[in-house]
C-alpha cells in the first residue's frame, strides 16, 4: 500500500513540474569553482609634452577612457624627423674634372689647362688675383684646353675657376697652382716669402744716432730713418734732394753746438737731419761719422701696403723695414 502512495506522489510531482514550463532551463548543480588570478597587461604610455604623469602606478586593468590631457594643447606622439634629400637634377651640368699640365708654375711661363664637362653648351675660366676677386675670363667649349701666360712679377699662386651653368644649376670648380720662387735672398737664413727679383747691388751709407740710425740707399735714391724710440712711425723715408753744389756738407752752427763725443751728420744724411725737426729729436745725436759699403736690396710682397724692403748694414747684418713705416728689425745672419 506504501509502495502505492509513493509511485502516485511521483506521478503527481512530474505533472506539476510539466505544468511550470516547458521552456524552464534544466540547472545541473555544479561545484563552484576556485578563485584564480589573471594576469592583466598594462598599457604603454606615451607622455607627449607637458603630459601629466601620476606619481603613484596605475592599476593593472586595461582602460579604454580618454587620455592624459597635456598641459599646453592636444598629446601628440612627435614625428620623427628628417632631411629631405634633393633628387639630383638630370638636366643640371657637372664638372668631370678641371686640372692643369704642372703642379708648380714658375712666374713667366706658361700654363695649360685641362677641363672636362656634361651637360654643359659652354664655359667661363676666370683668373682670380691677389685678393681672390674675378679680373680674366675665357669662354671656353664644354671640353678643352687653354693654355694661359703667367708674369715673371707673379708670386704666391695662380687661381682660376671654371663655371658651367646659370642660377641654381650652376656648378663651379677651382684650381690653385703655386708659383715657384725663381729669385734667392742674397742673405741667410732666407725669409719664407719669395722674393720680388733678384738682389739688386747697391752703394749704401749708414751713420748710427742715439735713438736709431739714417741709411742712404744709392741705387734708390732715398734715406731712411730708422727709429728705436718705440713711437709710430718706426721709420720714415725721404726722397735725396741734397745737392753738394747748392748745398753745404754740414751746418757750422750746429757743429759749435755740439756736445763733446757726438758728431754732426753731412752731406745726404745731414741735409734730412738738419732739414726735419722730428727726424732730428727723434733720432738725437750722431755717435760716429757715417759710413759708405757696397751692399745689396731686395724686396718681397706685392703693393705698398705688403712690400717689405731688406737691406745691407754696416756692421753685416740685413735690415728688413717692414711696409709703411709699420716697423723694423735686424737679421743677423747665422
Amino acid at each position: 500500500m506504501e509502495k502505492h502512495y509513493r509511485a502516485v506522489f511521483f506521478c503527481l510531482l512530474v505533472a506539476a513540474l510539466a505544468a511550470c514550463g516547458a521552456g524552464a532551463p534544466l540547472v545541473i548543480p555544479t561545484a563552484r569553482p576556485s578563485a584564480t588570478a589573471t594576469s592583466t597587461e598594462t598599457p604603454t604610455r606615451t607622455p607627449g609634452f607637458g603630459a601629466l604623469v601620476s606619481p603613484t602606478p596605475p592599476p593593472l586593468t586595461a582602460t579604454f577612457g580618454p587620455s592624459p590631457t597635456a598641459l599646453f594643447g592636444v598629446t601628440r606622439t612627435p614625428a620623427a624627423l628628417f632631411t629631405p634629400t634633393r633628387a639630383a637634377n638630370p638636366n643640371a651640368p657637372r664638372i668631370e674634372f678641371f686640372t692643369s699640365d704642372t703642379l708648380a708654375v714658375a712666374p713667366g711661363d706658361p700654363v695649360t689647362l685641362f677641363w672636362s664637362t656634361r651637360g654643359a653648351n659652354g664655359a667661363v675660366i676666370y683668373r682670380l688675383d691677389q685678393n681672390g676677386e674675378r679680373n680674366q675670363l675665357w669662354n671656353v667649349a664644354p671640353d678643352g684646353n687653354l693654355s694661359v701666360p703667367t708674369r715673371r712679377a707673379d708670386r704666391g699662386q695662380v687661381s682660376f675657376i671654371l663655371s658651367v651653368g646659370e642660377g641654381a644649376l650652376k656648378a663651379e670648380q677651382m684650381l690653385i697652382l703655386p708659383l715657384t720662387c725663381p729669385d734667392a735672398w742674397f742673405f741667410l737664413p732666407p725669409p719664407e716669402d719669395c722674393p720680388n727679383g733678384p738682389a739688386q747691388p747697391a752703394t749704401l751709407v749708414e751713420q748710427p744716432f742715439e735713438r736709431g740710425r739714417l741709411v742712404y740707399v744709392q741705387a734708390l735714391d732715398r734715406v731712411y730713418a730708422l727709429f728705436n724710440d718705440g713711437r709710430d712711425p718706426a721709420w720714415v723715408a725721404f726722397e735725396d734732394r741734397y745737392d753738394p753744389a747748392v748745398h753745404p756738407e754740414l751746418d757750422e752752427n750746429f757743429e759749435r753746438a755740439l756736445p763733446p763725443g757726438f758728431v754732426q751728420p753731412k752731406r745726404a744724411l745731414g741735409f734730412v737731419w738738419r732739414g726735419n725737426d722730428l727726424v732730428r729729436n727723434r733720432l738725437g745725436l750722431g755717435l760716429a761719422e757715417e759710413a759708405a759699403y757696397d751692399g745689396f736690396t731686395q724686396t718681397a710682397g706685392a703693393g705698398e701696403d705688403a712690400e717689405n724692403l731688406y737691406l745691407n748694414s754696416a756692421d753685416g747684418t740685413v735690415l728688413q723695414l717692414l711696409p709703411r713705416g709699420r716697423a723694423w728689425q735686424i737679421i743677423t745672419p747665422p
